[in-house]
């Protein structure tokens, strides 16, 4: 059996291209074949020797356009290639990636992963809707991040019979206890909040540095990253006094990362659109055994990532209060907080590690390749 991973870029910059990663090397890890082809963001094309059963095919790209890297090289390569490969396993959405299966001729198995339903490129999605459907129709299995998510799309409802789920998993974040303790040592033995991402309007940032209106002064709120709404962020946080309440940490690294879940008491992920499917971060502060204060965001599979009750408790979004109430809640005594820090933990373990991700995916391979 050999497999391909087909979509998005490289060098790694998002969720999905994080998950094909962790794939390719998962499952080649497990003696099986695996390659990843994807459009390069930067340089020409070129091979990348990953291990004995591995290797990641980066095509020359011309442009990024709606965050899709436009790539003649890799509609040519598949179709050059794709004969060497039983399974084609396409990460979605990625319009050029679906572009190259449909003209490579590829006869073998393909699995879809529905990483999320396009919702900001509106104008994309008219003209890319009917290679979408194509793409769905030609897919032998559908696999989605959540079974919520996989119930809400509006594009898959027609194709439940063909769909499974297979949760992201990740390593456990390292321990790093002198970092995490310099951490604390800044903030003085104030319990801290962490929250982790791109400075966007639908990471609804706004509505958490509101809530550390109704914390009081035992808390922080540190928030890592950088992005376009950064400024605007600082300016909210100054304007109501804020400033001493919530730290932005700008770019955080990956190696200084683990320190800060190590770090924190709690995580909040406040994002208020569908845009955000899963939350990977969440799992992250999971395996820190980190309890996570997240969003009922509608049609997402974020709040099915946060057990309400068990790993941390989920709000509506874009309520500031409900944030705030949800924090104290957590930390309002030590047995509480022993609870929701051993719940979040138990859920990563039985749910979120790679080992289950990649043990899932090769049985979904085999299903397919057995019955070809």
């Amino acid at each position: 059996m050999k497999v391909l991973q087909l979509g998005k870029f490289y060098p790694i910059q998002g969720g999905v291209e994080k998950v094909m990663y962790e794939l390719l090397q998962g499952v080649s890890g497990q003696g099986i074949e695996c390659d990843m082809l994807c459009a390069a963001l930067d340089g020409g094309h070129s091979v990348l020797d990953i291990n004995e059963n591995a290797k990641l095919i980066c095509c020359h790209s011309l442009a990024k356009l709606a965050a899709t890297m436009i790539s003649p090289d890799m509609v040519v390569t598949l179709k050059k290639v794709c004969r060497q490969y039983d399974i084609i396993h396409v990460h979605h959405p990625d319009p050029i990636a679906c572009l190259a299966l449909w003209m490579s001729g590829f006869k073998g198995k393909v699995v879809l992963h529905w990483h999320s339903d396009i919702l900001k490129q509106k104008q994309l999605l008219k003209f890319y809707k009917p290679l979408q459907q194509w793409l769905i129709k030609r897919a032998d299995t559908i696999v989605g991040t959540t079974p919520v998510y996989i119930r809400e799309s509006p594009y898959l409802y027609k194709f439940r019979n063909k769909t499974c789920c297979l949760p992201i998993g990740i390593d456990k974040m390292p321990n790093m206890p002198e970092k995490a303790h310099a951490v604390k040592d800044r903030f003085q033995g104030r319990k801290i909040v962490f929250s982790l991402g791109r400075m966007v309007g639908y990471k609804g940032f706004t509505y958490l540095v509101e809530a550390a209106k109704y914390l009081n002064d035992d808390y922080v709120v540190l928030i890592g990253g950088t992005g376009p709404l950064e400024e605007d962020l600082k300016l909210q946080c100054s304007y109501h006094g804020l400033t001493d309440k919530v730290k932005f940490l700008g770019f955080v690294s990956d190696e200084d990362l683990p320190a800060y879940y190590e770090a924190c008491d709690v995580f909040c992920l406040s994002s208020v659109l569908k845009t955000e499917a899963f939350g990977i971060v969440q799992i992250e502060a999971m395996s820190c055994a980190k309890p996570v204060v997240a969003t009922r965001i509608p049609h997402s599979g974020v709040a099915w990532v946060n057990m309400d009750g068990v790993s941390g408790i989920n709000v509506p979004p874009r309520d500031p209060k409900a944030i705030a109430e949800a924090v104290m809640q957590i930390t309002k005594d030590n047995e509480t907080y022993r609870r929701f820090s051993l719940g979040a933990l138990k859920r990563y373990n039985e749910n979120f590690t790679k080992e289950h991700m990649i043990e899932n995916c090769i049985n979904i391979y085999k299903n397919l390749y057995d019955n070809n």
